[in-house]
């Protein structure tokens, strides 16, 4: 034992030594009060936070950039108990932390999060704390700041089962499932914003009636109000972040006016119905960006006008069976952030516009395209143009398997603008086609992209763009004025699509 115990001792003597030279590199921290910590922000701002939910976590980095290394005497949150902000120091939670060594020319990060007490107020209230860093005499602070928003919360899953109207005074979060009642309306007031947590969908046994106005539409869109790259892409432009809209096979008379549905992974879902009364009217509406498909409709009767259909993941557009009037509808697939690709099993393409007649969908039909009727529409995308009407931007396809009937007289283009190439048929009334032609394109105000910090304006970009000027004035004069407000009947006649050509304004 004597034999073992030595050594033992030899060793533990030196590590005792090395331990006490470690605690001399105290002496080396700096006292030179001139010595600073950077941080990569001096304001820590989160966008706005819902009232009782927490929010996403974000962090900043503190970097001593000195040639010594500093002792952090002290970091503390200011006012913890009333600001709802937690921070995470170093791989600790508190608000309060004592001798943080920090080495020379090395960083380390602060995590902070912040759940929002309901205000009482209609109205967003800022919420600020700050976080002090005290050393050598110095004191350097940063700002943290959050907008509290005091919001309606469906939570659970709700159902109302008796008329109702839905106001603006308050956004409404949605965290799983909103259902109407078969025989229930449901007014929605203009102005009125639905966030939509991750999963949640509305769905309409009833009837919604939601009337929007240019200035103040309703919105129905994810909840998610950071970024997911800073400064550039926002969560805001992100598709996939809820379900969607179902309108199931006994809700009808429904209206859209004024309606902004974005980030979802489906728009508006129309189940299959009696195609005799009115399904849906959509009107001064956008329906876009989409990881799925942006309007679904089995053997329903649609009418949709001034209104844009645009970058979904799979088809903007499929309307199967049923009547369908669309009318100054941009309909356009440029989705960029993800892949296009289709829903079926086929493995086939996506399309902007699918059309289908006379197929059957989940085993129950088949049903027939009664009408589907497009004046001054464009419809385009990604895509080249075909050659046929079965793959490209523009498909129509009826299922011969189940062909009750010839359906080559029930769908009609009118003064649109379809990416295709040129096509002779009845079906086909003053159509200008788009190939691929350099002088014969497209051209929009903007297509995504970083360098447009993925947004869009599917506004014509010049006068010469395709459609400018084109549309069928008799149809137009039903439709003095365009989505944005643009009067229709001035300069050279009425454009093709849902927006007017507007010279940009010089910078």
């Amino acid at each position: 034992m004597k034999r073992i115990t030595a050594p033992l001792l030899i060793i533990c003597t030196l590590l005792l030594n090395l331990l006490a030279g470690c605690d001399g590199l105290d002496e080396n921290y700096s006292t030179n009060p001139n010595h600073r910590l950077s941080f990569s922000t001096d304001t820590l701002s989160f966008d706005t936070v819902f009232t009782t939910i927490g929010s996403a976590t974000k962090q900043f980095m503190v970097y001593n950039k000195n040639s010594e290394p500093l002792n952090i005497e002290r970091i503390i949150q200011a006012s913890p108990a009333t600001s709802g902000f937690r921070i995470n120091v170093d791989g600790r939670k508190g608000d309060n932390f004592d001798n943080i060594r920090i080495a020379a020319k090395d960083s380390m990060y602060i995590f902070v999060e912040v759940t929002v007490n309901p205000n009482g107020k209609d109205q967003p209230l800022l919420i600020q704390d700050s976080i002090v860093f005290t050393y050598n005499s110095v004191k350097q602070t940063v700002l943290l700041e959050a907008c509290g928003q005091d919001v309606k919360l469906i939570k659970g899953g709700q159902t109302l089962s008796e008329d109702t109207k839905l106001t603006a005074e308050r956004p409404y979060l949605i965290y799983d499932s909103l259902m109407i009642d078969k025989g229930v309306t449901v007014n929605i007031e203009e102005g009125t914003t639905f966030y939509m947590h991750d999963k949640a969908k509305i769905i309409v046994d009833g009837t919604i009636v939601a009337n929007g106005t240019m200035d103040k539409p309703i919105v129905f869109r994810g909840d998610r109000l950071d970024f997911i790259l800073n400064d550039v892409l926002p969560y805001d432009r992100t598709p996939g972040q809820w379900e969607g809209i179902v309108f199931n096979s006994e809700s009808f008379d429904n209206v859209f006016n004024n309606v902004i549905v974005k980030n979802g992974n489906n728009g508006i879902t129309c189940k299959a119905s009696d195609p005799e009364k009115s399904k849906l009217k959509i009107s001064n509406s956008q329906i876009t960006n989409m990881d799925g498909s942006g309007l679904r409709a089995v053997n329903c009767n649609i009418e949709a006008a001034n209104s844009e259909f645009t970058n979904a993941t799979a088809d903007v557009m499929v309307l199967a069976g049923g009547k369908y009037n669309f009318t100054h509808c941009t309909i356009v697939n440029y989705m960029s952030l993800k892949s296009r690709h289709s829903l079926s099993q086929d493995g086939e393409s996506s399309q902007t516009l699918r059309i289908l007649d006379n197929f059957k969908v989940n085993d129950i039909g088949p049903y027939p395209l009664l009408e589907a009727n497009f004046d001054n529409c464009i419809i385009d995308g990604s895509y080249k143009a075909s050659n046929n009407l079965k793959e490209g931007e523009l498909q129509i396809v009826s299922d011969e398997k189940y062909i009750l009937r010839s359906s080559s007289s029930n769908y009609l283009f009118n003064h649109c603008v379809i990416k295709l190439q040129k096509i002779s048929n009845d079906n086909f009334k003053n159509v200008i086609f788009i190939t691929e032609n350099d002088e014969n394109k497209m051209e929009y105000r903007m297509t995504g992209g970083e360098k447009n910090k993925y947004m869009y304006d599917f506004r014509p970009d010049k006068e010469t763009t395709p459609g400018v000027g084109k549309a069928d004035l008799f149809v137009s004069q039903k439709y003095p004025v365009d989505r944005n407000g643009v009067n229709r009947l001035t300069n050279n006649g009425p454009d093709i699509g849902a927006y007017e050509f507007v010279p940009k304004e010089e910078e």
